[in-house]
């Protein structure tokens, strides 16, 4: 039977959508410093580790999301460099 104080002592992961890139990089940053000090209490690694995925899930969709605009930008316009 787990201690009805555990629940209440365990700080809820943030689920929210992150407002930019930048935002969320920082976020997962202090994250994984946390999950590698092991200042994060046992009864957190999962929600932090899950939070973590979330982050960096948000973070290659972002990058991908700024690819695809710059392809589409430059689609037809693209040559090859040559030096003079």
């Amino acid at each position: 039977m787990r201690h009805p104080m555990a629940k209440a002592t365990a700080q809820p992961t943030s689920t929210t959508t992150p407002v930019s890139y930048e935002a969320a990089l920082l976020e997962l940053e202090q994250l994984v410093s946390r999950l590698e000090s092991g200042e994060m209490p046992l009864e957190q690694l999962l929600g932090g580790y899950q939070r973590g995925a979330q982050l960096l899930q948000f973070c290659r969709d972002q990058l991908q999301a700024v690819e695809n605009q710059i392809s589409v930008l430059d689609a037809g316009t693209i040559k090859t460099w040559m030096p003079e």
